[in-house]
């Protein structure tokens, strides 16, 4: 099965330059698992790129900023599926809280966008 706001998320990834290969899954639990995304930050995909994981529709600065910066950790996410959000319909409400997930799975707050 496909999702279209999936789909719209990587539109969005190739509009900025980057090279997409999306890969349909029944069940995200094991990709989940494997980088050790915790509950309360699931969204509803999953990016590897660079050594990281990007989870949910994350905004390309914060992308750019975790490549620019190679911070020491497993990888960020914004959980939800944030109205407005890249790929998501919608006015944004509100700051997007993007968080940090370090190797030990403690989440710190990234930035703010």
């Amino acid at each position: 099965s496909s999702c279209g706001c999936c789909d719209a998320y990587a539109g969005y990834l190739k509009k900025q330059g980057y090279a997409v290969k999306t890969v349909i899954m029944e069940d995200l639990t094991p990709i989940k698992r494997q980088y050790s995304i915790s509950p309360s930050m699931e969204s509803c995909h999953t990016t590897v790129i660079g050594g990281y994981f990007i989870e949910g529709h994350m905004p390309i600065e914060a992308v750019e900023k975790l490549l620019a910066e190679k911070p020491d950790v497993k990888g960020i996410a914004l959980p939800g599926m944030p109205s407005a959000s890249p790929g998501m319909p919608g006015s944004k409400k509100g700051s997007f809280n993007v968080y940090a997930v370090g190797k030990d799975g403690q989440t710190s707050l990234f930035m703010t966008i």
